[in-house]
Protein backbone atom coordinates (compact mmCIF):
# COMPACT_ATOMS: atom_id res chain seq x y z
CA UNK A 1 0.00 0.00 0.00
CA UNK A 2 0.94 3.58 -0.89
CA UNK A 3 0.47 6.85 0.45
CA UNK A 4 2.29 10.06 2.32
CA UNK A 5 5.16 8.96 4.26
CA UNK A 6 5.64 11.02 7.85
CA UNK A 7 9.04 12.72 8.12
CA UNK A 8 8.06 15.19 10.62
CA UNK A 9 4.90 14.25 12.45
CA UNK A 10 4.73 17.70 14.33
CA UNK A 11 3.32 18.75 18.03
CA UNK A 12 0.34 16.43 18.08
CA UNK A 13 -1.36 14.94 13.96
CA UNK A 14 -4.57 12.89 14.75
CA UNK A 15 -5.95 10.79 12.52
CA UNK A 16 -9.97 11.72 12.73
CA UNK A 17 -13.10 10.93 10.95
CA UNK A 18 -16.87 11.73 11.95
CA UNK A 19 -16.18 10.31 15.33
CA UNK A 20 -17.42 7.33 17.25
CA UNK A 21 -21.03 7.37 17.92
CA UNK A 22 -23.56 5.37 19.58
CA UNK A 23 -20.77 4.46 22.52
CA UNK A 24 -21.43 6.85 24.88
CA UNK A 25 -23.52 4.92 27.35
CA UNK A 26 -20.36 2.94 27.85
CA UNK A 27 -18.20 5.59 28.63
CA UNK A 28 -16.69 5.87 25.10
CA UNK A 29 -16.30 9.43 24.19
CA UNK A 30 -16.96 10.39 20.31
CA UNK A 31 -14.14 12.30 19.54
CA UNK A 32 -14.18 13.70 16.08
CA UNK A 33 -12.48 16.80 14.24
CA UNK A 34 -12.31 19.90 16.43
CA UNK A 35 -12.58 22.23 13.88
CA UNK A 36 -16.08 20.60 12.11
CA UNK A 37 -16.23 23.24 9.85
CA UNK A 38 -12.82 23.51 8.16
CA UNK A 39 -12.85 19.38 8.26
CA UNK A 40 -15.95 19.26 6.26
CA UNK A 41 -14.48 22.10 3.34
CA UNK A 42 -11.25 20.14 3.33
CA UNK A 43 -13.34 16.68 2.32
CA UNK A 44 -15.84 18.64 0.21
CA UNK A 45 -12.97 20.39 -2.01
CA UNK A 46 -12.51 16.16 -2.97
CA UNK A 47 -15.52 14.61 -2.97
CA UNK A 48 -15.57 12.52 0.12
CA UNK A 49 -18.84 11.65 1.78
CA UNK A 50 -19.32 13.74 5.11
CA UNK A 51 -16.75 12.35 8.40
CA UNK A 52 -14.22 10.52 5.51
CA UNK A 53 -10.97 9.77 7.77
CA UNK A 54 -8.37 12.78 7.55
CA UNK A 55 -5.54 14.33 9.78
CA UNK A 56 -6.11 16.86 12.20
CA UNK A 57 -2.67 19.17 12.73
CA UNK A 58 -2.67 20.92 15.73
CA UNK A 59 0.08 23.64 15.20
CA UNK A 60 1.70 22.73 12.44
CA UNK A 61 5.42 21.89 11.41
CA UNK A 62 4.85 18.93 9.39
CA UNK A 63 6.84 16.99 6.03
CA UNK A 64 5.94 14.53 4.53
CA UNK A 65 6.86 12.06 1.16
CA UNK A 66 4.44 11.62 -1.17
CA UNK A 67 4.74 7.92 -2.61
CA UNK A 68 0.98 7.71 -4.43
CA UNK A 69 -0.17 10.18 -7.01
CA UNK A 70 -3.15 11.84 -5.87
CA UNK A 71 -4.82 14.69 -4.99
CA UNK A 72 -5.27 16.47 -1.19
CA UNK A 73 -6.68 19.65 0.28
CA UNK A 74 -5.68 21.71 3.43
CA UNK A 75 -8.24 23.69 5.13
CA UNK A 76 -7.93 25.14 8.69
CA UNK A 77 -5.01 27.32 10.52
CA UNK A 78 -2.91 29.76 8.51
CA UNK A 79 0.01 28.46 7.57
CA UNK A 80 3.10 28.29 4.94
CA UNK A 81 1.66 25.18 3.02
CA UNK A 82 5.07 24.28 0.14
CA UNK A 83 4.96 21.68 -2.56
CA UNK A 84 8.91 20.33 -3.36
CA UNK A 85 9.55 24.21 -2.05
CA UNK A 86 7.07 26.06 -3.91
CA UNK A 87 3.92 27.73 -1.95
CA UNK A 88 0.24 26.25 -2.53
CA UNK A 89 -2.77 28.07 -1.34
CA UNK A 90 -4.74 27.11 1.72
CA UNK A 91 -8.27 25.80 1.51
CA UNK A 92 -7.90 24.53 -2.12
CA UNK A 93 -7.37 21.24 -3.39
CA UNK A 94 -4.54 20.21 -5.32
CA UNK A 95 -2.45 17.37 -7.08
CA UNK A 96 0.66 15.90 -5.66
CA UNK A 97 3.21 12.98 -7.43
CA UNK A 98 4.88 10.44 -6.21
CA UNK A 99 8.52 11.35 -4.76
CA UNK A 100 6.67 15.19 -3.60
CA UNK A 101 7.93 16.43 -0.44
CA UNK A 102 4.88 18.47 1.36
CA UNK A 103 6.04 20.66 3.71
CA UNK A 104 3.95 22.46 6.18
CA UNK A 105 5.34 25.39 8.58
CA UNK A 106 3.92 26.55 11.90
CA UNK A 107 1.00 27.89 12.14
CA UNK A 108 0.91 31.55 12.40
CA UNK A 109 -3.34 32.33 12.55
CA UNK A 110 -5.63 29.03 13.67
CA UNK A 111 -4.40 26.22 15.69
CA UNK A 112 -5.31 23.67 13.48
CA UNK A 113 -5.48 22.55 10.04
CA UNK A 114 -6.96 19.49 8.56
CA UNK A 115 -5.20 17.56 5.28
CA UNK A 116 -7.82 15.44 3.20
CA UNK A 117 -7.01 13.36 0.55
CA UNK A 118 -9.37 11.84 -2.24
CA UNK A 119 -11.30 8.56 -0.72
CA UNK A 120 -9.61 9.34 2.85
CA UNK A 121 -7.19 8.05 4.53
CA UNK A 122 -7.02 4.31 5.70
CA UNK A 123 -7.23 3.43 9.33
CA UNK A 124 -8.37 0.21 11.32
CA UNK A 125 -12.10 1.40 12.89
CA UNK A 126 -12.22 0.40 16.44
CA UNK A 127 -16.11 0.80 17.19
CA UNK A 128 -16.74 2.22 14.02
CA UNK A 129 -14.10 4.44 13.65
CA UNK A 130 -10.50 5.85 12.76
CA UNK A 131 -10.41 8.79 15.23
CA UNK A 132 -7.68 8.88 17.25
CA UNK A 133 -8.34 9.26 20.75
CA UNK A 134 -5.16 9.53 22.68
CA UNK A 135 -6.30 9.25 26.54
CA UNK A 136 -8.47 6.15 25.81
CA UNK A 137 -6.10 4.67 23.13
CA UNK A 138 -8.80 3.96 20.36
CA UNK A 139 -8.33 4.44 16.60
CA UNK A 140 -5.64 6.28 14.61
CA UNK A 141 -3.19 4.23 12.44
CA UNK A 142 -2.53 1.49 15.11
CA UNK A 143 -5.63 1.44 16.68
CA UNK A 144 -4.53 2.48 20.09
CA UNK A 145 -4.64 5.88 19.79
CA UNK A 146 -1.02 7.33 19.05
CA UNK A 147 -0.51 10.66 16.95
CA UNK A 148 1.94 10.70 14.34
CA UNK A 149 5.48 9.51 14.51
CA UNK A 150 7.92 9.81 12.13
CA UNK A 151 8.03 6.45 9.33
CA UNK A 152 4.56 5.97 9.77
CA UNK A 153 2.67 5.37 6.70
CA UNK A 154 -1.08 7.40 5.34
CA UNK A 155 -2.20 4.92 2.95
CA UNK A 156 -4.50 6.54 0.67
CA UNK A 157 -5.36 5.35 -3.34
CA UNK A 158 -4.41 7.07 -6.36
CA UNK A 159 -7.45 9.83 -7.50
CA UNK A 160 -7.37 12.18 -10.43
CA UNK A 161 -9.47 15.53 -10.75
CA UNK A 162 -9.86 17.53 -13.96
CA UNK A 163 -8.40 21.06 -12.31
CA UNK A 164 -7.78 22.13 -8.77
CA UNK A 165 -10.43 24.46 -6.59
CA UNK A 166 -10.72 26.26 -3.45
CA UNK A 167 -13.11 27.34 -1.46
CA UNK A 168 -14.98 30.92 -2.12
CA UNK A 169 -12.93 33.37 0.31
CA UNK A 170 -16.34 34.71 2.27
CA UNK A 171 -16.30 31.05 3.74
CA UNK A 172 -13.01 31.65 4.58
CA UNK A 173 -12.92 32.33 8.80
CA UNK A 174 -10.76 34.81 9.74
CA UNK A 175 -9.04 32.80 12.79
CA UNK A 176 -7.01 36.37 13.93
CA UNK A 177 -10.26 38.16 15.11
CA UNK A 178 -12.03 38.21 18.73
CA UNK A 179 -14.94 35.87 18.43
CA UNK A 180 -18.02 36.12 20.02
CA UNK A 181 -19.47 32.60 20.67
CA UNK A 182 -23.09 31.76 21.19
CA UNK A 183 -24.18 30.15 23.66
CA UNK A 184 -27.48 28.15 24.31
CA UNK A 185 -28.31 28.97 27.95
CA UNK A 186 -29.72 25.54 29.71
CA UNK A 187 -29.01 22.34 32.00
CA UNK A 188 -28.74 23.89 35.50
CA UNK A 189 -28.91 27.84 34.38
CA UNK A 190 -32.11 28.32 36.30
CA UNK A 191 -29.97 27.46 39.54
CA UNK A 192 -27.57 30.09 39.44
CA UNK A 193 -28.10 33.42 40.40
CA UNK A 194 -29.00 35.84 37.98
CA UNK A 195 -26.03 37.65 38.43
CA UNK A 196 -23.93 34.75 38.10
CA UNK A 197 -24.94 34.48 34.34
CA UNK A 198 -25.19 37.51 33.67
CA UNK A 199 -21.86 38.00 34.87
CA UNK A 200 -20.60 35.06 32.78
CA UNK A 201 -21.84 36.74 29.38
CA UNK A 202 -20.92 40.15 30.65
CA UNK A 203 -16.79 39.55 30.76
CA UNK A 204 -14.24 38.62 28.93
CA UNK A 205 -12.79 35.61 29.53
CA UNK A 206 -9.39 34.35 28.50
CA UNK A 207 -8.58 30.45 27.17
CA UNK A 208 -6.34 28.39 29.43
CA UNK A 209 -3.17 27.53 28.45
CA UNK A 210 -4.49 23.85 30.21
CA UNK A 211 -7.03 23.42 27.41
CA UNK A 212 -6.83 20.07 25.47
CA UNK A 213 -9.31 17.81 23.20
CA UNK A 214 -10.93 16.98 26.11
CA UNK A 215 -11.99 20.25 27.84
CA UNK A 216 -11.07 24.27 27.06
CA UNK A 217 -11.13 25.69 30.38
CA UNK A 218 -11.54 29.47 30.57
CA UNK A 219 -9.63 31.92 33.10
CA UNK A 220 -11.37 34.98 34.53
CA UNK A 221 -13.79 36.55 37.29
CA UNK A 222 -14.52 33.29 39.19
CA UNK A 223 -18.66 32.34 39.17
CA UNK A 224 -20.74 31.09 42.13
CA UNK A 225 -22.45 27.57 40.69
CA UNK A 226 -25.01 26.07 42.70
CA UNK A 227 -24.48 22.68 44.39
CA UNK A 228 -25.00 19.85 42.84
CA UNK A 229 -24.90 16.19 44.25
CA UNK A 230 -25.42 13.92 41.14
CA UNK A 231 -23.83 13.39 37.95
CA UNK A 232 -25.24 12.89 34.23
CA UNK A 233 -24.49 12.51 30.95
CA UNK A 234 -23.14 15.24 28.96
CA UNK A 235 -22.15 16.18 25.16
CA UNK A 236 -20.03 17.83 22.89
CA UNK A 237 -20.33 21.82 23.96
CA UNK A 238 -21.34 21.57 27.21
CA UNK A 239 -20.33 24.64 29.94
CA UNK A 240 -19.49 23.47 33.01
CA UNK A 241 -19.02 25.16 36.15
CA UNK A 242 -16.52 23.61 38.16
CA UNK A 243 -16.17 24.72 42.45
CA UNK A 244 -13.25 26.79 41.72
CA UNK A 245 -15.72 29.36 39.12
CA UNK A 246 -13.81 28.71 36.13
CA UNK A 247 -16.08 27.52 33.09
CA UNK A 248 -14.96 24.15 31.24
CA UNK A 249 -16.55 23.67 27.59
CA UNK A 250 -16.45 19.99 26.62
CA UNK A 251 -14.77 19.45 23.66
CA UNK A 252 -14.73 16.45 21.12
CA UNK A 253 -12.81 13.84 23.57
CA UNK A 254 -14.83 14.82 26.22
CA UNK A 255 -15.76 12.38 29.32
CA UNK A 256 -19.70 10.95 29.03
CA UNK A 257 -20.87 11.69 32.68
CA UNK A 258 -20.16 15.20 34.65
CA UNK A 259 -21.72 16.41 38.32
CA UNK A 260 -20.34 20.12 37.57
CA UNK A 261 -23.41 22.41 36.95
CA UNK A 262 -24.41 22.92 33.66
CA UNK A 263 -24.96 26.54 32.17
CA UNK A 264 -25.64 25.53 29.02
CA UNK A 265 -23.82 24.64 25.67
CA UNK A 266 -21.70 26.23 22.84
CA UNK A 267 -23.50 26.67 19.73
CA UNK A 268 -22.14 23.45 17.64
CA UNK A 269 -20.71 25.78 15.18
CA UNK A 270 -18.57 28.26 17.10
CA UNK A 271 -16.94 24.94 18.63
CA UNK A 272 -14.97 25.14 15.71
CA UNK A 273 -13.92 28.73 16.07
CA UNK A 274 -13.20 28.02 19.65
CA UNK A 275 -11.26 24.94 18.27
CA UNK A 276 -8.53 27.74 16.23
CA UNK A 277 -7.92 29.49 19.38
CA UNK A 278 -4.85 30.04 20.88
CA UNK A 279 -3.73 29.83 24.77
CA UNK A 280 -4.69 33.62 26.52
CA UNK A 281 -7.02 34.47 23.44
CA UNK A 282 -9.89 36.58 24.66
CA UNK A 283 -13.36 35.07 24.93
CA UNK A 284 -16.76 36.75 25.05
CA UNK A 285 -19.98 35.09 25.17
CA UNK A 286 -23.61 36.03 24.03
CA UNK A 287 -27.00 34.38 24.69
CA UNK A 288 -28.43 32.34 21.39
CA UNK A 289 -31.96 30.10 20.80
CA UNK A 290 -31.57 26.74 20.71
CA UNK A 291 -33.99 27.25 17.52
CA UNK A 292 -31.68 29.95 15.69
CA UNK A 293 -29.02 26.94 16.42
CA UNK A 294 -30.67 24.08 15.22
CA UNK A 295 -31.88 25.88 11.64
CA UNK A 296 -27.97 26.96 11.16
CA UNK A 297 -27.10 23.18 11.78
CA UNK A 298 -29.56 21.85 9.51
CA UNK A 299 -28.08 24.38 6.85
CA UNK A 300 -24.91 23.42 7.48
CA UNK A 301 -25.23 19.77 7.48
CA UNK A 302 -27.56 20.63 4.42
CA UNK A 303 -25.04 21.79 2.65
CA UNK A 304 -22.02 19.51 3.36
CA UNK A 305 -24.36 16.00 2.68
CA UNK A 306 -24.28 15.13 6.07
Amino acid sequence: MKGLRVLKPGPLSLLQDAGRHGWQHLGVSPGGPLDLHAAAWANRLLANPWGTSLLEIALGDVELLVEQDTWLALCGASLVLTLDEQPVPLWTRFPVRAGQRLKLGFARSGQRAYLAVAGGFLGKPVLGSVSAHTRERFGGLDGQGAALQAGDLLACRAAAFSHPASVPWPYQPDYSCKPLLRVITGGDAASFEEDQVQGFFAQTWQLSPHSDRMGARLLGEALQPPVREWSLGVSRGAIQVPPDGQPIILQADHQTMGGYPLLGWLHPLDQSRLAQCPAHHPLRFTPVSIGDAQAEMREFYRFFGR
